[in-house]
């Protein structure tokens, strides 16, 4: 059974970075292209990042685009998201998932989720 596991959220100030971390486990194949959703409070689960094969094939929404970057290190199983120049609206519990196939932007495209890691940017 796959399983991901997110880490690296915390308290941030505006401007401020974080590094989040997915590691997948349970794999018999190599690890599938991935996503980063994020979940503000009351709100619903928003596409912020995904990555192909590679570390070149990368997509992002408009309100991340040049902020954030996500990459891959295949040995390790992990996903990471580098988060950048942070804004209080990034605020939100960030997932990583499995991406299946579909639109990069829709939840029903992915199928095993991790439980997720906070993240709340504050001053």
């Amino acid at each position: 059974q796959v399983k991901l596991v997110e880490s690296g959220g915390g308290l941030v100030q505006p401007g401020g970075s974080l590094r989040l971390s997915c590691v997948v486990s349970g794999l018999t194949v190599r690890m599938p292209r991935m996503g980063w959703f994020r979940q503000a409070p009351g709100k619903e689960r928003k596409f912020v990042a995904w990555i192909g094969w590679s570390d070149d094939d990368t997509n992002y929404p408009d309100a991340v685009r040049g902020r954030f970057t996500i990459s891959r290190d295949n040995y390790k199983n992990t996903v990471y998201l580098q988060m950048n120049s942070l804004k209080s609206d990034d605020t939100g519990v960030y997932s990583c998932a499995t991406y299946r196939y579909g639109e990069y932007d829709f939840k029903s495209s992915y199928d095993a989720w991790g439980q997720g890691t906070q993240v709340t940017v504050s001053s």
